[in-house]
């Protein structure tokens, strides 16, 4: 007999020993005895509201220092990465092509100025003649329209002074927030134009307090809101990549108004007093969300199997029967799954041999007296 013949009864009998082992509908043998097994009946409980998700850092104020004046970056008053106060001037522009500017328009104003003067003299001289009948109305009414002009000339001169001086103003940059720096992005020497992109000379992060922006998905926040209303309100921790608890709690004190058509999440942030910036921005963290409590089905952990369709349970079912159950879940609360959906309060859970069950096999039961001491087998 060949290899190939002799192997063809041993392929047949393992694919038929696979098949009835993966149909998860296959009935027990009715001969079968029934399967010892540990049970607890399932009871809603109240449970501390704890989410926890991944966020990141940023600061409440972020700012964008900008050249508003075009010229050469003359000097650089402050040290990359440290903290200034609002006002602090960090670069300084060359003022001389402002400071002529500024000069000239004064000039100019002058310049008016002196003509108005004569304009108003000589209006007041024909309005004296016009009363003696010695100048015609004519002549009386372009003298007045005159000085009206020069009048005009004097406030478009004073504008003229004004941007001249504000422009010079715009040579020395300032930081509109206290904050931490960033590094510079122009060196000394070069040349700023006002508008473009080489306008950007650093940014000023406001880092106390600090914000930590996150996203909960829709059921997520309608629990976050049910806690809300059942707590004066939630405290927010912030889980630092070692493990370690950020010291001070947070408030959420934004969130947002609509689900994110793309991603199913709302948005929300989390104010943080960061004295002494123990956290930077940009920091990604775990935020933990901690308040109130609800009543809510908890199950030991190893009493939830994966399925082909999610996360299954097995229940004592009628004529005491194993009977499987799909379930949705939500997330640990401490070595137990929080169950959302697909069990209720009083139905009898099976904690150990599930490996060994299958649909209606008959089981024999002893049950376990609270789920915090459940431990499936």
């Amino acid at each position: 007999m060949s290899i190939a013949a002799r192997l063809v009864p041993l392929i047949v009998g393992v694919v038929g020993a696979l098949s009835i082992a993966g149909c998860g509908k296959t009935a027990a043998p009715p001969n079968a005895g029934p399967l010892a097994v540990t049970t607890l009946q399932v009871q809603s409980q109240p449970i501390p509201f704890v989410l926890e998700t991944v966020g990141r850092t940023e600061g409440s104020k972020e700012v964008e220092l900008r050249a508003r004046v075009s010229g050469i970056l003359q000097k650089q008053l402050y040290a990359e990465g440290a903290t200034v106060a609002a006002g602090a001037v960090l670069f300084r522009i060359d003022p001389a092509p402002f400071e002529i500017a500024l000069a000239q328009t004064q000039a100019a104003l002058a310049e008016e100025q002196a003509r108005n003067s004569q304009a108003r003299r000589n209006a007041d001289r024909i309005k004296e003649l016009l009363s003696k009948n010695l100048v015609s109305r004519n002549d009386a009414d372009t003298a007045i329209s005159a000085l009206e002009a020069s009048d005009a000339s004097i406030l478009a001169a004073k504008a003229k002074v004004r941007e001249a001086d504000l422009n010079l103003s715009y040579t020395k940059v300032s930081a509109p927030i206290a904050g931490i720096t960033g590094r510079a992005l122009h060196s000394e020497g070069s040349l700023v134009t006002a508008g473009t992109e080489s306008s950007l000379l650093t940014t000023v992060t406001q880092a106390d307090p600090l914000w930590a922006r996150f996203a909960l998905s829709a059921s997520e926040f309608d629990s976050l809101r049910e806690a809300t209303r059942t707590a004066n309100a939630v405290a927010v921790e912030l889980v630092r990549p070692d493990g370690s608890v950020y010291p001070e709690r947070g408030r959420v004190n934004f969130s947002g108004s609509a689900v994110d058509n793309s991603l199913g999440t709302v948005q929300l942030r989390a104010e943080f007093s960061n004295k002494g910036v123990g956290l930077l921005p940009g920091e990604y963290t775990r935020v933990r969300l901690t308040g109130g409590a609800r009543p809510a089905i908890v199950v030991p952990q190893t009493a939830v199997l994966q399925g082909p369709k999610g996360p299954v349970v097995w229940v004592l079912g009628q004529d005491e029967k194993a009977e499987q159950r799909i379930v949705k879940t939500g997330s640990w609360v401490g070595e137990q799954w929080l169950i959302t959906d697909g069990l209720k309060a009083g139905e009898v859970l099976i904690l150990d041999n599930l490996l060994k069950l299958r649909p209606g096999q008959p089981v024999k039961s002893q049950q376990q007296a609270a789920v915090t001491s459940a431990s499936a087998k």
